[in-house]
């Protein structure tokens, strides 16, 4: 699957020798365009929702998961099936639409789809057509006596990361998010060039799988922590974001507000804790 998410391309570079042509490898970015169908048997409803620019691979699990931590579907028995449909294009072959199709009696909240409707979402929330779509309708409560976190695991994360991520190794361009156990064990991984496809690639894999009760993991994600990975955290039930770079102050109100412990600047052996330090044991 490497092959699709990479393309081979010649540089010329620049150096105290002069100027000298190579291959370089870069990963791929190409538009997913998530359809939904839903409604009564009799009467279906077919929309376009979304428009990302994603890195190939892992659609149908960010489709999943943008439809969920968007608050449109609520659990996997919703989904029917997910298929991509229109022709492969371009010199890869690739597919960008997919349709999630969701059983008849799956209930959509119509006035929170179109308040949900993007122009774009790789940029995050600005592509939301209306403030209220920014607010949580509901999400799990998160636990209030743990997990408990060592310190020092925190600091071991980024290295953790980096190890795991495969595409970043031929690129260097991808955004990472990855979820992590109590313990600091690594359990899944997914990479981007959006941060927050990352993050839906991850919860969309949990969602399709049946494992979304993730109270007693963390969050880690290789760039800033915005509003919008929050909320995807809170939607999760995940109960800890750590990020390498900084948080927003709206990211930082959102996770005080529903008690998320969200990290940042996790690198060079150091971090800040802005909400709920509880979660944190000192043993450095």
């Amino acid at each position: 699957m490497i092959e699709q998410r990479t393309t081979n391309v010649t540089v010329y570079r620049f150096g105290a020798d002069g100027r000298a042509a190579s291959n370089d490898q870069l990963a791929v970015e190409e538009p997913l365009e998530i359809r939904l169908e839903y409604g009564a048997a009799e009467a279906r409803t077919r929309k376009s929702i979304s428009i990302t620019m994603r890195t190939p691979g892992d659609d149908f699990a960010l489709a999943a998961g943008f439809l969920f931590t968007e608050q449109i579907v609520q659990h996997a028995a919703q989904i029917e099936r997910i298929r991509f449909c229109g022709p492969p294009v371009g010199e890869q072959r690739l597919r960008n639409i997919v349709r999630v199709v969701l059983r008849p009696d799956a209930e959509v909240d119509m006035q929170r789809l179109e308040r949900h409707f993007y122009t774009t979402s790789s940029c995050g929330v600005c592509g939301k057509t209306s403030i209220e779509a920014l607010g949580l309708d509901s999400c799990p409560h998160l636990p209030t006596a743990g997990p408990i976190i060592e310190a020092r695991l925190i600091h071991q994360l980024p290295e953790r990361l980096r190890a795991a991520q495969e595409i970043f190794d031929h690129t260097g361009g991808l955004h990472a998010a990855a979820l992590f156990s109590a313990d600091g064990a690594l359990d899944l991984v997914r990479e981007d060039v959006g941060r927050h496809n990352a993050v839906d690639k991850l919860i969309g894999t949990r969602l399709l799988a049946g494992q979304l009760n993730m109270h007693n993991q963390l969050l880690f994600v290789s760039g800033r922590a915005s509003f919008e990975l929050t909320q995807k955290a809170l939607v999760a039930g995940i109960p800890i974001l750590a990020a390498v770079g900084a948080p927003s102050s709206l990211a930082v109100a959102l996770a005080h507000e529903h008690q998320l412990t969200l990290i940042g600047f996790v690198r060079d052996q150091r971090f800040n804790v802005y909400t709920c330090p509880w979660r944190l044991a000192d043993s450095l």
